[in-house]
């Protein structure tokens, strides 16, 4: 008789890294037969524990089962051979080996006088491929086939080894629809067969679409787990980011006229596996934000914009001229500048001053030949410091020793330097205590009042709704929605993100209606 008992459990999970606790008392259950998708925001825990279940890091304290025995894998390797395999995003296999060799990595089959038995090992890939109903050549090297194939024979691989636990952790990132809906099917089937998957993605329509159950991490802790059924999106949504939604009189919105120029317009902006294509107009003097949940392709659309990422087919004009933003440096030359998310990983160099900080991106936009004299820096460092009341003892301070939120300011300065039309702020206000968020954030509307073009990208939708003038909605990699200064407000923005593709259109006349 099968056993009653959860295929997993993991009971009051404790981990924690120098200064961060990734995860705190969390609870988790997988059944039999069943696609358990565990949503949050990036940070929330989610790969944590799941590295924990297979073997990638070791919990602190708690306690894992695997059919209610006790386990403790201290690689994924020893995951794997106790039942509990993975697929990633970035598939984990070896591309310049045959398909029929990465399916048999480790357990290749041999011929009684030694030696591999390579016709046995290529009719048994043939079978495991069968099962998952794709036929291919599995004797062609991996890297000649797509992402979604090679996901496929990670799975075939996983099938293979007679696995309990399948986890797959953003499988679906680098999919097109066709390839997305293949894996679905291939999914339904192994749950079919009585597998456990756990389903980690940031598509909240492929969550729904395809999981029997949800359970919700915040900060490291754990928030809910319920049937999908008995999940509304709003809950969801809700219990994700820690607002509570309001219900709204359900209404139309109605787009305000503008009166000003046009400073930035981007056609069919976009790329494939990275951002659907989208249209986006920033008006002079405006701070247009962008809201969504992270992950949803509002920093994607930024990088494409800023000539980080290069879109696939955009069109754009910048005070009308037609502009060819490819590169950083001709997003610099079009008077535009950006503020990154990761300020520690791309925005401060911690071992320079702040007057050297400050002058980096001007003197990028000069050139080599056309150096900024010391006089200038300090000129410069000087009116910036004062100017954004960055709390240092003077401007030959290392960033590295300034708090979180001043740090953040030698950054504005940096760009506010180089006197830029446009802006764009991606999480200005992340990792800062209140008092610095709320400097920055009257400064962004400052800037507006004296202007500047203000692209303000927040993770915390009140801050989207404090400073812009107008929003674009994101969820799923694509913008899904957009607000006016009339509508501008945290349930609808939420409305929006959960019900759009159900409830939004468009009209004859470009109104979008509910």
């Amino acid at each position: 008789m099968p056993s009653e008992k959860p295929l997993v459990q993991m009971n009051r999970i404790f981990k924690s890294y120098p200064g961060v606790v990734a995860l705190d008392d969390v609870s988790f259950t997988l059944e039999r037969g069943e696609i358990h998708a565990i949503c949050g925001e990036n940070g929330a825990g989610k790969s944590t524990l799941i590295k924990i279940l297979t073997g990638a890091e070791e919990r602190d304290s708690g306690e894992v089962l695997l059919e209610g025995v006790p386990i403790a894998p201290k690689t994924p390797m020893d995951a794997q051979r106790i039942g509990i395999s993975t697929v990633y995003q970035e598939v984990n296999l070896c591309p310049n080996l045959s398909v029929a060799e990465n399916i048999f990595i480790g357990r290749q089959p041999k011929r009684r006088g030694g030696g591999l038995d390579w016709k046995e090992m290529n009719r048994l890939a043939e079978i495991s491929m069968a099962r998952l109903n794709l036929k291919i050549n599995v004797m062609d090297a991996l890297e000649e086939y797509s992402v979604a194939i090679q996901q496929m024979v990670a799975i075939a691989r996983t099938v293979d080894v007679n696995a309990k636990v399948l986890v797959l952790d953003e499988p679906t990132s680098s999919l097109d629809r066709k390839e997305v809906e293949q894996l679905f099917s291939v999914m339904r089937d192994l749950r079919g067969k009585g597998m456990g998957i756990i389903f980690i993605s940031h598509f909240l329509d492929q969550v729904y679409e395809l999981s029997d159950r949800i359970t919700i991490l915040r900060n490291g802790q754990y928030v809910d787990s319920q049937k999908k059924d008995d999940l509304p999106r709003m809950s969801l949504i809700s219990k994700m980011i820690g607002k509570e939604y309001v219900v709204s009189e359900k209404k139309a919105y109605k787009e305000k006229g503008q009166t000003r120029d046009v400073l930035y317009s981007a056609k069919n902006i976009g790329k494939k596996g990275t951002i659907e294509p989208t249209d986006i107009e920033i008006y002079s003097g405006e701070v247009l934000g962008f809201a969504g949940l992270l992950g949803c392709g509002r920093t994607e659309t930024a990088r494409l914009m800023f000539g980080i990422e290069r879109p696939d087919n955009a069109q754009i004009t910048i005070k009308g001229e037609d502009a060819h933003i490819n590169t950083p440096q001709d997003a610099l030359r079009n008077h535009m500048g950006f503020c990154p998310e990761d300020r520690k990983r791309d925005g401060i160099i911690s071992n320079l001053t702040i007057r050297e900080n400050i002058i980096l991106a001007l003197q990028a936009k000069y050139g080599m030949f056309k150096l900024i004299t010391r006089k200038q820096q300090e000129e410069l460092a000087r009116k910036y410091i004062d100017a954004l009341a960055i709390v240092t003892p003077g401007p030959e301070q290392l960033v590295g020793n300034l708090s979180g939120g001043n740090q953040q300011k030698v950054v504005l300065a940096r760009w506010l330097a180089t006197q830029p039309d446009l802006l764009i702020l991606d999480e200005p206000t992340r990792g800062i205590d209140v008092g610095a968020k709320s400097e920055i954030m009257n400064l962004v509307v400052k800037l507006a009042e004296e202007g500047k073009s203000i692209l303000f990208i927040s993770s915390e939708l009140d801050e989207v709704v404090r400073c812009s003038n107008r929003a674009l909605i994101y969820r799923d990699r694509k913008r899904v929605g957009e607000l006016s200064s009339i509508d501008l407000n945290l349930a609808n923005i939420m409305e929006i993100i959960a019900y759009s593709d159900e409830s939004v259109y468009e009209d004859s006349e470009g109104d979008h209606v509910r």
